[in-house]
């Protein structure tokens, strides 16, 4: 679908990070294939990439796989980046703070993500020279994803913020990414890295990334999106309780992992108690299973509110959030090839609360008004 006057930089933020996701995803599945390839000629067919018995490098398998690995970590995160930045802007009713410095913010995480995977090896036998190459590498890609946090923060900042369900989700986003960020610098710097390798330590960092990173942005995106999707509103009472008891139990569970890790807890072991400096532990872990027990079973309720909601729901009509992006002018569900008619865009992708417009938000296809009375807040419509 070619649409006049759309260009890259009247993208949503989504469309963005998923438009960068597919390079990465292009760039770094066919190297996790050729090194399946090769362990498979190992395995089979009497080949010796891997194996050192025959002249081999095992190394070599943890740099093509890591290769792959980190890269990854970005193909699962941007999308929800660029979700949450959506979820924010909408909720705050204001344009996304810096919205090119996002989007070149995400380029340089999706590009420096494929020059980072050794820090996965620092205790691998891998040279040090290069140890400390990748160490001040995963130290530079802190750089665009405080930019983001910035910008994230300076949407919010000032804005008519509307706390609904998806605003919510989307704040823990932000809150429980920068978490993650912060014990990511430690797993940048080499002597730390070495003392925490292959513990709890390494999983609740990698949690509070890609679990309080990504589940809360895709909770975001899915209470924006449904009414879009199906037509229906999700129930906004019960989308706070998930939220709340998903908060809640998500931080009981992974925040002392931290504290486990740095003591000593080893990963993938099937007893701890087997080892004498682990059993003091043990009731940490034992009040980390009841917390994960307890955000397991709170995912109950979102799933019961989503399907539940399919019949029952308010209907959504075609714009419940006054939101100014494409998808949005069609109908809740959309018909066949979405658009009965090719639309024209006439601006960018958050033209909130501009000043001497009559609504709090103008959309993508709206050409240019005459001057009118000053936005008003429209707090009902996003509520109710």
């Amino acid at each position: 679908l070619h649409i006049s006057g759309m260009g890259f930089f009247r993208l949503p933020l989504t469309v963005w990070a998923l438009f960068i996701t597919a390079f990465l995803l292009l760039l770094a599945v066919p190297v996790l294939s050729a090194a399946g390839a090769m362990l498979i000629l190992d395995l089979n067919f009497g080949t010796s990439f891997f194996n050192p018995a025959q002249g081999g490098q095992p190394l070599l398998w943890q740099h093509l796989f890591w290769f792959f690995g980190h890269p990854e970590v970005y193909i699962m995160i941007l999308p929800a980046m660029g979700m949450a930045s959506d979820v924010l802007s909408i909720f705050s009713r204001k344009p996304v703070f810096g919205y090119k410095a996002m989007v070149f913010a995400m380029i340089a995480i999706g590009l420096l993500g494929f020059i980072v995977w050794g820090h996965h090896m620092f205790v691998s036998g891998m040279n040090l020279v290069l140890s400390a190459a990748f160490g001040v590498s995963t130290m530079v890609i802190a750089v665009p994803s405080a930019i983001k946090t910035f910008n994230w923060l300076g949407t919010l900042w000032g804005g008519s913020i509307h706390f609904t369900t998806a605003m919510l989700n989307a704040l823990a986003f932000v809150a429980m990414f920068v978490i993650g960020g912060f014990s990511g610098i430690f797993m940048a710097s080499t002597p730390v890295n070495i003392f925490v390798h292959h513990t709890y330590f390494i999983v609740a960092h990698f949690h509070y990334v890609l679990f309080g990173g990504s589940i809360f942005a895709v909770f975001a995106s899915i209470y924006t999106w449904y009414p879009k999707m199906f037509g229906r509103m999700l129930d906004e009472t019960l989308g706070k309780i998930h939220f709340a008891l998903t908060f809640i139990f998500f931080n009981l569970c992974f925040f002392p992992m931290h504290n486990v890790g740095l003591g000593g807890m080893m990963r993938r072991i099937a007893d701890p108690t087997a080892y004498e400096h682990l059993r003091s532990l043990q009731p940490i872990n034992q009040f980390i299973t009841f917390a994960a027990i307890g955000l397991g079973f709170t995912q109950l309720i979102f799933f019961w509110n989503f399907f539940r909601s399919l019949k029952n729901g308010r209907p959504a009509g075609k714009n419940p959030w006054h939101a100014t992006t494409l998808e949005w002018t069609v109908a809740s569900p959309p018909g066949h090839g979405n658009f009965a008619v090719t639309p024209t865009v006439y601006r960018g992708a958050y033209d909130y609360s501009v000043p001497g417009h009559p609504r709090d938000y103008i959309m993508q296809n709206e050409p240019d008004a005459p001057d009118a009375p000053a936005a008003k807040p429209q707090v009902a419509a996003l509520v109710g």
